[in-house]
């Protein structure tokens, strides 16, 4: 495959932090021993990822502005490009010694994802698609997977944890798609389910309070792989809002009706009723 001068300084950048953060994953496994834990350590090693993909990205187009997980918005003399970048998708396994984390490199122009490159440099495999140009990994085209029944399928999704996200919503839709897929997955990693769903590994995904970096390559490569992206809802995909649904055409409208099934159960769920004040009075 012969990648344009664009996906090379993406790939490029990518590759480059994988190698620093191949070094420090296998610190950070050394690390696990100690009584106060690698979390310094790792914060250090995202840090230290996200200043390489700053630098190489910024000598290739010094005026490309960027949002970044860290540094978070940084403005560039051209409004028209802008890089969006996570240095270290899967924090939480990188940190337990997990080999299931990711750069993850999108381009937004004109306020639209163009390009994104997803690199898990634990197993050296290189997601990347440009629009218009299909999905690849590792230079062999891609597609989503072909299945048309939920009861054939996996699924991917985040599950809440401590202080994030909606953790009744998440019971009432893990409870639904319980019950409809062959089963469900949770690889801690919203950029490599993107990618795994464009690979055609699983067959769909969603999930709650994400951020840009989280979706913006992936969101890509799942178009380019065939896949259709929106809203868990239904509606028009926007990389800046916090959740997300994907999969085939059939398999992306089985999730999303699972999903707003869901989204009706707890609607109709009744509230617990508050303590009575007489009762609670007397308690007291």
């Amino acid at each position: 495959m012969a990648r344009s001068a664009l996906m090379n300084v993406m790939t490029q950048a990518a590759m480059k932090a994988g190698r620093s953060l191949t070094r420090d994953f296998g610190e950070v496994q050394n690390l696990q021993v100690s009584m106060k834990g690698p979390a310094d350590f790792v914060s250090h090693a995202d840090r230290k990822a996200e200043e390489i993909v700053f630098q190489e990205l910024s000598r290739a187009r010094p005026d490309w502005g960027f949002l970044m997980e860290e540094r978070g918005a940084i403005e560039g003399r051209d409004p028209q490009h802008r890089w969006i970048v996570d240095p270290l998708d899967g924090t939480t396994n990188f940190l337990h010694g997990i080999p299931h984390f990711a750069i993850s490199i999108g381009l937004e122009r004109d306020g639209q994802i163009v390009a994104g490159v997803i690199f898990n440099p634990a197993t050296d495999e290189l997601y990347s698609a440009e629009k218009g140009g299909g999905a690849f990994l590792n230079d062999r085209r891609i597609r989503v997977a072909a299945r048309t029944k939920l009861a054939e399928c996996v699924v991917a999704t985040g599950i809440p944890h401590l202080g994030h996200a909606d953790h009744a919503r998440y019971l009432f839709e893990a409870r639904k798609m319980m019950g409809e897929a062959a089963g469900i997955r949770a690889f801690g990693s919203a950029s490599l389910n993107l990618a795994y769903v464009a690979a055609g590994r699983i067959d769909g995904f969603w999930e709650h309070s994400l951020r840009p970096w989280d979706v913006a390559a992936g969101s890509m490569l799942v178009r380019e792989a065939g896949g259709f992206v929106t809203h868990s809802d239904g509606s028009k995909f926007e990389f800046v809002e916090g959740d997300i649904a994907c999969g085939n055409e059939i398999i992306h409208r089985a999730l999303v009706g699972e999903l707003k099934k869901a989204a009706t159960a707890m609607r109709g769920t009744p509230k617990p009723k508050a303590e009575d004040a007489d009762a609670t009075e007397a308690a007291s």
